[in-house]
């Protein structure tokens, strides 16, 4: 019997097994299944938003139908979600496993596999087919919030050494500014340039923030290991399918998360002929133009200085009526600007 882990008991329950088997318990999930055999537990799964994890089965009821059951739960909780793409991470001597339940290896490392329930990166890189071009391609993965002139000029600058380049912006909605004003903002900022694509990441760019490290020995870099996985998925799914041989990035002084994914984009674009063409950062009064620096203006109130900061639609789209009261969750750095 599988049922929602939600009282105290069930939890330190579900806690001593997840541990007892070698596993880190993680307090962040939407739901928590356990199934239970003659009133004891036996097996434990979760889902935060679309990453199935914590996915943990008693020895002597492995190789059972249990797994099946439990992918079943979780898969059926997103029912009245707006998910469409499922995906786990997992030790590589357990993807076998997840395969036989209708999992596609996705990426594949010595530490970590990620796999994806069902077609969906197929439909992704089907839906962009039209975008395709021949050529030397390039891209640059933005977040975005806002587009700013440090963002304008990076894909200025990439453009120019480029036959096409692809301008992805992050989907997922963990930003101030909402996804859909995001990837206006960069079509409205963009307009005088013949060359460019823009399109959305899906989940298949920096994304999978909720990136589990349960079954990762403790010391295992679980962030490394994140991006790591998020650049080979790149390099091997994306980059081929739009012809993409050159990846541009801006240089980064301030924040040192997005500092070791530059760092890591140079290793590992590299093992796959992809090569990293880091530009210096359009500066303003001394310091660099950056998302976060426009939304610590906004937030204080002294829009005077916008215009230096952001192109004509941004600062447009700024003083609009649809943005009546300050910005709330500003960050100082979250690695994707």
């Amino acid at each position: 019997m599988i049922v929602r882990l939600i009282n105290k008991p069930d939890l330190l329950e579900a806690r001593r097994l997840i541990e007892a088997n070698g596993f880190s318990f993680e307090h962040n999930y939407d739901v928590f299944f356990g199934m239970f055999e003659a009133g004891e537990l036996i097996a434990t799964a979760a889902r935060e938003r679309n990453i199935f994890k914590m996915i943990c089965i008693r020895e002597d009821y492995r190789g059972g139908h249990c797994l099946g059951e439990l992918i079943t739960a979780l898969i059926n909780s997103c029912a009245y979600t707006d998910l469409e793409n499922y995906f786990v991470f997992t030790a590589p001597e357990r993807m076998a496993s997840f395969e036989q339940l209708n999992f596609n290896p996705l990426v594949t490392g010595p530490e970590v596999c990620l796999l994806e329930y069902g077609n969906g990166l197929e439909r992704y890189l089907e839906k962009h087919r039209g975008l395709v071009r021949e050529g030397n391609n390039g891209a640059v993965v933005m977040n975005c919030n806002p587009f700013t002139n440090g963002h304008l000029y990076l894909i200025e600058q990439a453009a120019a050494q480029v036959d096409h380049l692809y301008v992805f912006v992050v989907r997922e909605d963990r930003s101030t500014f909402p996804f859909r004003v995001r990837e206006r903002l960069v079509r409205e900022g963009t307009q005088h340039l013949g060359n460019l694509s823009i399109l959305d990441t899906s989940d298949y760019a920096i994304s999978h923030v909720t990136f589990p490290a349960y079954f990762l020995k403790e010391e295992d870099n679980a962030q490394l290991l994140q991006m790591r996985t998020d650049l080979t998925l790149f390099a091997k799914k994306i980059a081929p399918f739009f012809h993409i041989t050159r990846r541009f990035i801006g240089t980064e002084p301030d924040c040192r998360t997005t500092r070791r994914y530059c760092e890591m984009m140079y290793q590992v674009l590299g093992e796959h002929r992809i090569a990293t063409v880091q530009i210096i950062r359009k500066q303003h009064a001394g310091r660099p133009i950056s998302a976060f620096r426009v939304r610590e203006v906004f937030k204080q109130g002294t829009l005077s200085s916008l215009p230096d900061l952001v192109p004509a639609s941004t600062l447009e789209y700024l003083q609009s009526e649809q943005i009546k009261s300050p910005l709330i969750g500003l960050k100082t750095c979250n690695g994707r600007h």
